[in-house]
C-alpha cells in the first residue's frame, strides 16, 4: 500500500483518480475547502484547507512518507484578452500554479523520504497551441509546465519524478458550462481529429501510470491527451 494526496479530488479527473488510485488498495489523501461526503462513504482521508493560502500545517495531515502527488484543480475563464480583468488573471494563477507551488513545497520532506515519489500536474492543450480566448487559463498552466520541467530537474536527484497530463477539453463538471448545449458539444467534438470530446476515463489510466512504479523512468515529460488537438490537422 502506497499513500497518495490528490489534490482537486471533489469531481472530475481528481475524483476519478482518487477513486481509481483507492481500488489498487493504496492510501489516498485528499484537500479540499469543503467536505465532501462521497469521498467520506469510499474512507478517503479528507484535509480541509483552502490552497490559496499557506499550507504551514498540513504535514501534521499527512503520513511520514508520500509516495506521489496529484495536482488537478483547475479553471476555465474564456473571454476576448481585452475584456480580462486583473484579477480574473490573477485567480486563475493562483488556483492552478500557485496552489501547485504550495502543495509541492509542503510536501517535499515527506515526497524525498520515498525515494521514488512521483509528481503528477496538469495543464491544457492551449498552453501550446495558440487558441483565441485563452490567454489567461493558457499563461497559468504554461507556468505550471514550466514549475514541472524545473523540478524535474531539481528533484531527480532525490528519485521523485515530475509529468505533467495535458488534456484538451474534457467532458467534467468544470466543462459543463461550455457543453450545456447539444450543438455546442458537437462543435467542440468536431474541432478534435479523433471525433470527439474526452472523458475523465481517457485520462485517469495515464495519470494512475505516472504515479506508479511503472513509469520510474519518466520525468520531466508534458503528455497530450487531446484527441490529436495539439499536434494534428486532418
Amino acid at each position: 500500500m502506497k499513500n497518495f494526496l490528490i489534490v482537486g479530488a471533489s469531481s472530475g479527473i481528481g475524483l476519478a483518480l482518487a477513486q481509481s488510485l483507492q481500488k489498487q488498495g493504496h492510501q489516498i489523501f485528499t484537500i479540499a475547502r469543503n467536505h465532501q461526503v462521497e469521498l467520506e462513504n469510499i474512507g478517503i482521508k479528507q484535509i480541509l484547507m483552502d490552497i490559496s493560502k499557506p499550507l504551514n500545517n498540513l504535514s501534521e495531515h499527512l503520513p511520514e512518507i508520500l509516495n506521489g502527488v496529484a495536482y488537478c484543480p483547475g479553471t476555465i475563464n474564456l473571454k476576448p484578452f481585452h475584456r480580462l480583468s486583473e484579477e480574473e488573471i490573477m485567480n486563475d494563477f493562483q488556483v492552478n500554479t500557485m496552489g501547485a507551488v504550495r502543495v509541492l513545497q509542503a510536501t517535499f520532506p515527506a515526497l524525498k523520504k520515498s525515494q521514488g515519489a512521483s509528481v503528477l500536474l496538469f495543464s491544457t492543450v492551449a498552453s501550446n497551441l495558440g487558441m483565441g480566448f485563452h490567454a489567461s487559463i493558457a499563461l497559468a498552466k504554461s507556468g505550471v509546465e514550466g514549475l514541472a520541467k524545473s523540478l524535474a530537474a531539481e528533484w531527480a536527484i532525490n528519485k521523485i519524478r515530475v509529468n505533467v497530463i495535458a488534456p484538451s477539453l474534457t467532458d467534467t463538471p468544470l466543462a459543463s458550462k461550455l457543453l450545456n448545449t447539444d450543438e455546442k458539444k458537437e462543435a467542440s467534438n468536431k474541432r478534435h481529429p479523433l471525433g470527439r470530446i474526452g472523458n475523465v476515463e481517457d485520462i485517469v489510466p495515464m495519470a494512475s501510470l505516472l504515479l506508479s512504479e511503472k513509469s520510474d523512468w519518466i520525468t520531466g515529460q508534458i503528455i497530450g491527451i487531446d484527441g490529436g488537438m495539439g499536434s494534428l490537422k486532418p
